[in-house]
């Protein structure tokens, strides 16, 4: 991460601060500063140059980050990440896995692992899942977000694989802003088998969607492509169980799964 981690703890240490210190003087949660300081979270722009300017870095706060922003996502994914990392709200919706925003890092690696890569590849693509996670659930202020998934995403997978991430689920719950709900099997078919999908609201800007395949994802801008996943969506809003209704059948798998 050009050692932008590093260099922020260094430059905070140097001048006496704590990370709470730090936050307040730049005007984010603490957990934030945590989170750029261990590796899973690459400040946005304006974050940057807050650092940079309370650190005295002289630019390198700023460099760091914009070379780190670059390195944490594939080529193809970097114009839906900077929509995602700059989203208002984010729904998406996925039939048979967790949504990458969701999932835990042993989730994440058993999924990235059944193609055809190396295990450092693996480790490296988990680890630019878990940066992306950090880079848009934990920044201040967060972003809403609304998870629909399909049912055999809750009990595809090793059972203790799954107890983590269904507890992951729950606890992602209880943060305010975050929906999770799930179409049962007892749905039937419904729009949403097609695929997997996201639409990312934009303050000020008409939104964007995002569709991944077996072999990369690409950026929806076409108003009447985005017009059908809006239409999607509502559809498989109006199948998916209430929150609450969710959480119970999550809990309960949590149980199942042992």
């Amino acid at each position: 991460m050009h050692d932008l981690r590093k260099l922020v703890k260094q430059r905070r240490t140097e001048r006496g601060l704590t990370q709470g210190q730090l936050a307040k003087a730049i005007r984010v949660s603490a957990s934030l500063v945590a989170s750029i300081e261990n590796g899973r979270l690459v400040p946005q722009p304006d974050t940057a140059e807050r650092l940079d300017s309370v650190l005295e870095a002289d630019g390198a706060i700023i460099d760091a980050a914009n070379a780190a922003r670059e390195d944490a996502m594939a080529p193809w994914l970097r114009p839906w990440t900077d929509h995602e990392q700059q989203a208002t709200m984010i729904r998406t919706w996925e039939p048979t896995l967790i949504p990458g925003l969701l999932q835990t890092e042993a989730y994440a690696r058993a999924v990235l692992g059944v193609g055809p890569h190396t295990p450092a590849q693996v480790d490296e693509m988990t680890a630019k899942r878990l940066a992306r996670q950090a880079a848009t659930l934990d920044r201040d202020p967060p972003v809403t977000l609304s998870a629909i998934v399909g049912e055999p995403a809750l009990r595809y997978g090793d059972p203790v694989l799954l107890r983590g991430q269904l507890n992951h689920l729950l606890k992602l719950g209880e943060r305010p802003g975050v929906g999770i709900r799930v179409i049962p099997f007892s749905a039937g078919i419904h729009p949403g088998l097609t695929g997997a999908f996201a639409v990312a609201t934009l303050a000020g800007r008409r939104p964007v969607g995002y569709l991944d395949d077996q072999l990369r994802g690409r950026v929806v801008a076409d108003a009447d492509d985005l017009a059908t996943l809006e239409w999607t969506w509502e559809a498989l809003s109006g199948r998916a169980l209430p929150i609450e209704q969710t959480r119970e059948l999550i809990g309960r798998l949590v149980h199942e799964h042992r």
